[in-house]
């Protein structure tokens, strides 16, 4: 079995600097460190449990098949913030059949972003008996 200690998304996007802007502008995510000078630099943020690096380039963006799961207390609040700053959110908050309230975002590069409200009565959060 291996022993994970820590973990991150690595995205190689398009253009870093835009991608910076968004990811550190414009999600305001805090920044864990910088590495490398230039427009290629590599930039570790913050992604609650994890993170996610930015680092290097693509010639093209990255597959559908990528996307990025971020949990949020209050999808309503992040819907006015991001909204605020800029952000163009491709499907506002929604509560899914399954219980969670969704809402859809994307990066720079289309890169899927759901930012997920976990309500108070779902069994992620509410577990009984315990």
């Amino acid at each position: 079995m291996v022993h994970v200690l820590s973990s991150r998304v690595l995205l190689r996007p398009t253009d870093p600097e835009r991608s910076r802007a968004f990811y550190g502008g414009q999600l305001a995510l805090p920044v864990y460190r910088e590495f490398g000078t230039g427009p290629d630099r590599g930039t570790v943020y913050f992604l609650g449990g994890g993170f996610l690096e930015l680092s290097g380039r693509s010639d093209a963006p990255p597959s559908t098949a990528t996307r990025l799961w971020l949990q949020v207390p209050d999808a309503a609040a992040a819907h006015d913030e991001l909204r605020g700053a800029g952000v163009t959110v491709v499907r506002a908050p929604v509560r899914e059949p399954w219980g969670l309230i969704e809402m859809w975002i994307e990066d720079p590069d289309g890169v899927p972003i759901v930012l997920v409200e976990v309500p108070a009565d779902h069994p992620l959060r509410y577990r009984p008996g315990i």
